[in-house]
């Protein structure tokens, strides 16, 4: 939803996995909210209304929180129903989703690079020049470089992680039987592979691809769905 009848913001940058993870629980869940993409020179607007630079950031009665397990834990306060924290595995879908936002993501972010390098580029050259200087620094100098020669070891290591969650899903529509949390912390790291207009989650994983399908069509319509 956007427009002046939001109640509340999201500020996003729109490739980010946990931006897309924040994004899906605020469809499921059904709260009104104004998208916000935010500039990747330009973070005055985002600076202002939370006081840092990260996304993403959700915004809701003048409170900013930011980090998305923290907005994910707020909203569930916020807005109960329909839950992210089914009874009696609410501690494997925070353990899951963990899992998710740090060993699935190191290993995904690697080849979605060459996309993300795609869509600062196509939005002028000094985005693409920040972009790349960003992951110098944090990765070390010709990171982006790096993950172009090392494309195919990088999709090895992805395949290998993807897999086992194939597999898994293989008799069930979401990753612990009821959705959850982890399901959208998944989703979103399949969003990395999805962005662009184009899915790029391996064929061979057909039930990886038709879960990342299922999750993208949740919207507040769906409450309440245990399968």
């Amino acid at each position: 939803m956007s427009g002046d009848s939001a109640k509340s913001k999201l500020f996003q940058f729109y490739p980010s996995p946990f931006c897309a993870k924040v994004r899906k629980i605020l469809e499921y869940k059904g709260v009104p909210h104004e998208t916000i993409e935010v500039d990747y020179l330009d973070r005055g607007e985002l600076l202002a209304a939370s006081g840092q630079i990260m996304v993403p950031v959700w915004r809701e009665d003048g409170e900013a929180t930011f980090d998305s397990n923290r907005i994910a834990e707020r909203l569930e306060c916020l807005y109960p129903e329909p839950t992210i924290f089914p009874p009696g595995i609410a501690g494997l879908h925070r353990a899951l989703t963990e899992y998710f936002d740090n060993q699935v993501e190191d290993a995904v972010f690697r080849v979605a690079v060459l996309d993300e390098l795609e869509y600062f580029k196509a939005r002028g050259p000094q985005h693409l020049a920040f972009f790349r200087l960003i992951r110098d620094r944090k990765y070390g100098e010709g990171f982006c470089d790096r993950m172009a020669r090392e494309e195919n070891q990088n999709w090895e290591r992805v395949r290998k992680i993807l897999a086992p969650l194939d597999q898994a899903l293989a008799d069930k529509a979401f990753v612990l039987g009821r959705i959850g949390l982890a399901d959208f912390a998944l989703y979103g790291q399949l969003w990395f592979l999805a962005f662009t207009g184009k899915l790029k989650i391996p064929a061979e994983f057909a039930n990886l691809r038709a879960f990342f399908a299922r999750v993208d069509r949740i919207t507040a319509s769906l409450e309440g769905v245990n399968i």
